[in-house]
């Protein structure tokens, strides 16, 4: 996305359109390309300025900053001119994230009901446009903000939407909403280049050039991977292999893939391509003869699947259960062939998932598909063009860096799920994001109010043993060691079937009571639930104190009893523990653990079990106090 030549009529940057908002009490800058040498004047409520394009056709004047207020005009004037309407001046918000952060007013609880009564014309939006770039860009691709009525609030960021609403309404002053949000991405593509290159385990030395460059990098590192998983034997890479799908095909010397597993887990690190399944199903006369449906569970991202060298469906989702119904006579007895030819486009590939949802259904009898596959790569995606993924930096240089002349009053952020299996590393990570996006900003004291990650996962999987998504919690507590940053906990609001929980209202919410308190003098709101403080270990008891406990403990969703919390001694094997709340701290105990060592709470995947609330309906961070390894320590991030 270069941008920009000289222009051969006066234009604005893409951020400036009609219905905007512009941040109030901040100077004003208002920047665009024109003919080199061009004069340009720009005019907006009572103020002017004037300046020439210079030789490479880019212009920029400051205004004086303005209280809340409008609606305006700004008239820019050059050789030709430009008339935006309907601008306001009121507080502005960035939105970033990955899939919770983009995820819409019409996807969320209610959307009938909440758009119906979205007709808030104080309210505007903005969406950034997707985008990579090797280079920091000069522009956004062109967009359009837009006014929150029941017409436009269903493509909004429903988090951001619902922060906007409380704040607007509670404040009367006009929100804009910058939604620079993109589903399924690593926070390390929203970072600059600079700052990861103060961090030498990003290697930022060794980024490519360009895409054609990476590509022959990745291809390389790819066959030299795959080399390893096949015991040694080299990649060959063979084109429409349709022999592959035949029942009666030999692939005794393939190797084996283990499901439902994502196959990065088990020596393809890193593939993005095309990998076969094959699996042998002995049937007998009867069984081939009953009515039969495939069951293969989740694949990620695209299946397509044979029985007996015969399709029977395929689709491309990458969390959608397949389920194919086998067509009469197709079965037979004996050996029978199940052949899945699996496209991952980007991130994780292969089968996922509960392992009871593979199975092979035959009348009233089924036949388990979970366990060992036969598997081959037959091709390495070709990445000349690029995914959001594949490096580091590329959504920040075209998504974020043409924004950062545009002054904000904020970010509130929703992401992490992409980085749980590096949770150790996001502690570091997150941080330098803020900071880094604070400094592009010119704004040291920004602030930055993020979205711990919500409940997900079925509750029969949580272990005790361990959780990434317990540690990539973890990192986002400890990221409120950075001044001026605030945390939504989400363990209660969250779904165990869905990575993406419907109830944005309270996401937006919680949101907003971060920022009513902090930043629009509403100090006495409580805006956050219970923060782990220190342990005292008392005997066989531990003394848990608490921040942030507002009008006192509680145990929450109408129960009378803790729950979540547990308890290791110098074993370090973490066992269900008792828990009674004493005055603003928790006390718990194991009656056969005479010398506990630590106190864990909420640390499994899903901890929407755990209950331990303040009295003002706000969920306490799930939390550890000992520092013993985790499952992803060393687990760092590379391209």
């Amino acid at each position: 996305m270069a941008c920009c030549e000289a222009q051969a009529e006066v234009r604005l940057a893409h951020i400036f359109t009609n219905h905007m908002v512009l941040q109030r009490q901040h100077a004003i800058p208002v920047w665009g390309w024109a003919r080199p040498g061009e004069k340009i004047s720009v005019e907006f409520n009572r103020q002017s300025a004037r300046t020439t394009a210079d030789a490479q056709g880019r212009w920029r004047v400051d205004l004086n900053s303005e209280v809340a207020g409008g609606p305006y005009s700004l008239k820019v004037t050059g050789d030709n001119k430009i008339i935006l309407n309907d601008v306001l001046m009121g507080d502005v918000w960035l939105a970033g994230g990955q899939s919770n952060m983009e995820w819409t007013v019409a996807q969320s609880n209610n959307s009938s009901a909440e758009l119906a009564q979205s007709d808030l014309p104080l309210i505007r939006h903005i969406k950034i446009p997707k985008g990579l770039s090797f280079q920091q860009a000069g522009d956004i691709g062109e967009s359009f903000w837009k006014v929150s009525n029941p017409a436009n609030t269903g493509e909004f960021t429903a988090a951001g939407y619902f922060f906007a609403r409380q704040i607007q309404q509670e404040t009367g002053v006009p929100i804009g909403i910058i939604n620079a949000s993109l589903g399924g991405t690593n926070i390390e593509n929203w970072i600059s280049r600079e700052a990861l290159a103060t961090r030498p385990e990003f290697n930022m030395a060794a980024m490519p050039a360009d895409a054609a460059a990476y590509n022959k990098n990745y291809r390389r590192r790819m066959q030299d991977v795959i080399a390893r998983w096949q015991a040694g034997a080299p990649f060959v890479e063979i084109s429409a292999p349709v022999f592959w799908k035949e029942a009666d095909f030999d692939d005794s010397a393939w190797a084996a893939l283990h499901t439902p597993q994502y196959w990065e887990e088990q020596g393809l690190e890193g593939l993005d391509g095309v990998v076969w399944y094959r699996r042998s199903i002995a049937l007998t006369a009867q069984q081939a003869a009953s009515g039969a449906t495939l069951h293969l569970g989740k694949i990620d991202d695209c299946d397509e699947t044979f029985v007996n060298g015969q399709s029977v469906g395929g689709i491309c989702d990458w969390d959608k259960p397949r389920s194919y119904d086998i067509p009469p006579g197709l079965l037979k007895p004996g050996k029978n062939g199940v052949a899945v030819r699996v496209t991952d486009t980007g991130a994780d590939g292969g089968f996922h998932g509960e392992a009871a949802a593979m199975q092979l259904k035959l009348g009233d009898d089924s036949i388990a598909l979970d366990g060992s596959w036969k598997a081959r790569v037959e091709s390495i995606k070709d990445k000349s063009d690029l995914d959001k993924n594949d490096l580091p930096a590329l959504l920040y240089n075209a998504m974020v860096s043409p924004l950062t002349n545009f002054p904000i009053k904020g970010v509130i952020w929703y992401q992490g799920e992409n980085n749980a299996p590096r949770a150790r590393q996001y502690a570091q990570t997150f941080p330098l994001l803020i900071n880094d996006w604070r400094a592009r900003w010119r704004q040291p004291n920004m602030p930055f109010y993020f979205v711990q990650l919500a409940s997900f996962f079925a509750l029969e999987n949580n272990s005790l043993a361990g959780s990434d998504w317990a540690e990539l919690r973890d990192a986002q507590l400890h990221t409120l060691k950075v001044h001026n940053t605030g945390m939504v906990v989400a363990t209660d609001i969250g779904d165990a079937k869905s990575i993406h929980p419907l109830n944005k209202q309270a996401v937006g919410q919680r949101l907003a009571l971060l920022a009513m308190k902090h930043d629009y003098g509403r100090k006495e709101i409580v805006s956050s639930g219970p923060i782990y403080r220190s342990l005292k270990i008392r005997g066989a008891q531990e003394e848990i104190s608490f921040s942030e406990v507002g009008h006192g403990l509680v145990a929450g969703k109408g129960e009378a009893t803790l729950r979540g919390f547990t308890v290791a001694d110098e074993h370090h094997q973490f066992l269900p523990a008792q828990a009674r709340i004493q005055g603003n701290k928790v006390i718990v105990s194991r009656p056969d653990m005479a010398h506990p060592l630590a106190v864990r709470y909420g640390w499994v995947s899903n901890p929407e079990e755990s209950n331990l609330f303040n009295r003002d309906g706000l969920p306490a961070s799930p939390f550890r106090t000992d520092d013993w390894p985790g499952l992803t320590d060393g687990v760092n991030y590379q391209f």
